[in-house]
């Protein structure tokens, strides 16, 4: 029982002294954080961002439908609350920033931050919803006709086998 207790001792403390450079790993450098944000807003990743903000703003101005009196004082609290919600979205910035962070070296960042801020890096960023949309499309085409083919070989191959697949 000593000898059990004696080796999960020493099995914790090894697994400890192994992981603890993975928690002692230093939290990114303000330049590093400040290359991720760099990269998370020229990359246009965080336009996905305001995209969430509008909807959450227009569902509380919505609710005054059923008291239309209150909407002009809705609206007011919308109007005041704008700079809260923008904060918060911010708080979404500094935490894809530091997800970027974890996953990318500074240079690396840095390398793509330049890349977003030429001329190509910014037209990809203006025809990438396009592209993202059309390629979604083609996903949805060739999903639907990769589907019919394995059926369809599916009932070939089973019917070879004797089987029939409805």
């Amino acid at each position: 029982m000593i000898r059990s207790a004696s080796r999960l001792a020493a099995t914790s403390v090894a697994l400890f002294m192994l992981a603890s450079p993975v928690f002692a790993q230093a939290q990114p450098s303000a330049g590093h954080l400040a290359a991720a944000r760099e990269v998370a807003i020229s990359s246009g990743m965080t336009g996905a961002f305001d995209a969430l903000v509008g909807p959450l703003l227009s569902r509380l101005q919505r609710m005054s439908v059923t008291s239309p009196e209150i909407q002009k004082d809705l609206d007011a609290v919308v109007t005041a609350l704008r700079p809260e919600v923008e904060q918060k979205k911010q708080e979404l910035i500094d935490a894809t920033a530091r997800v970027l962070a974890t996953t990318m070296t500074e240079a690396e960042l840095n390398e793509v931050a330049t890349f977003y801020k030429s001329a190509v890096g910014q037209k990809y960023v203006q025809v990438q919803p396009g592209v993202l949309d059309n390629v979604v499309r083609e996903m949805d085409i060739w999903s639907q006709r990769t589907s019919e083919f394995i059926m369809s070989r599916a009932r070939e191959e089973m019917g070879k086998r004797g089987h029939s697949l409805n």
